[in-house]
């Protein structure tokens, strides 16, 4: 049944029956009921264009990933989207999902708001100096960003975890081993997560007076195969590290395989410290975890990022920030320096 027939059903105009069903506050109570209740009965649905027309809503979240980026091929995005998702269905919101080239990307946000598509988008990677925050604010669409930029900016909505804080806790717990040639596999450090996590490593050396050494940093995206490739190429120097941290639990698997060729054992001969543990369906140990983590669940973080975008689309002055702790959780793969 259609809006039509319904309306010719119920003996009603059309206009009023989409306004019934839409809410309308100038739609008295008795006619809404009557209207729902037949809705309901002939298994009427209305249009999803018709009412975002009505209400000025697209009732959807968009997503915006560049080739580039590698996000969606990322187990760490796919539960960051499978948390989010659980949220938007909830709330009955749909997600929008554009995976575009580089240069099309602030195209492809203008065509977002322009179209009136999505309701608000969540900017995922942010970047130092990161353009796309001032074209949102430019084109009036509201946004959350998932992690942060520069600084801690009051002036948009973001929800990212304490990097520094976590990679200096890392960095002190195996400095308290006795380890002081500490290798660092960072993730891309044209993002802001990185830096943060770089400097935190850093200042943990450098409070027991250890100097920062280059030659032990690296910054690659996060893949197993940059582990393994970046374990060989330093544990075959003679002033090899004697502890790897690390910025996922997927290079942790790199360097892991590397050790077993060896014939090294994880946690008595190199000691590995990870990020990203909580990832759905990587489980890297029971009782005892394979690797000890700074943990942060990826996925309550996607839950908690479509709830403040949601809540501002619904109150834009309601501008969120929040910054959440990981936890060190120890496993199997840490321990003394080696005789």
């Amino acid at each position: 049944m259609n809006l039509k027939e319904l309306s010719e059903y119920l003996g009603l105009s059309q206009t009023t029956v989409s306004r019934a069903i839409n809410g309308y506050p100038e739609v008295n109570e008795k006619t809404r009921a009557r209207v729902q209740a037949a809705a309901r009965e002939h298994n009427y649905r209305p249009s999803t264009v018709a009412q975002n027309l009505a209400t000025g809503k697209a009732n959807a979240i968009g997503h915006i990933l560049p080739l580039s980026h590698q996000e969606i091929v990322n187990p760490i995005f796919t539960d960051f989207i499978a948390g989010a998702g659980e949220v938007y269905s909830a709330n009955g919101y749909h997600m929008v999902l554009s995976v575009v080239s580089d240069r099309e990307e602030q195209k492809a946000y203008r065509d977002m708001a322009t179209r009136r598509i999505v309701d608000g988008v969540i900017v995922h990677g942010p970047r130092r100096n990161d353009p796309r925050i001032k074209l949102l604010q430019d084109i009036g669409l509201p946004f959350l960003v998932h992690g942060r930029t520069e600084d801690d900016n009051p002036e948009h909505c973001w929800m990212d975890v304490n990097n520094f804080g976590a990679f200096k806790r890392a960095t002190d717990f195996l400095l308290d081993f006795g380890h002081r040639r500490i290798a660092l596999l960072n993730g891309d450090e044209r993002m802001g997560f990185a830096i943060r996590r770089r400097d935190g490593y850093e200042a943990a050396l450098r409070a027991k007076n250890v100097t920062p050494d280059p030659r032990l940093m690296r910054s690659s995206d996060m893949t197993e195969r940059y582990g393994y490739i970046e374990a060989r190429e330093m544990l075959s120097q003679p002033d090899a590290p004697t502890a790897f941290l690390v910025s996922s639990t997927i290079v942790a698997m790199g360097i892991e395989r590397y050790l077993i060729e060896q014939q090294l054992e994880l946690g008595r001969d190199i000691s590995v410290v990870t990020y990203d543990d909580q990832i759905s369906y990587l489980h890297v140990g029971s009782d005892v975890p394979r690797f000890t983590s700074t943990r942060s669940s990826i996925r309550e973080a996607g839950k908690r990022c479509a709830q403040m975008l949601i809540e501002m689309i619904a109150d834009p002055d309601q501008i969120g920030h929040e910054l959440w702790e990981a936890e060190l959780t120890l496993g199997s793969s840490t321990g003394p320096v080696p005789a």
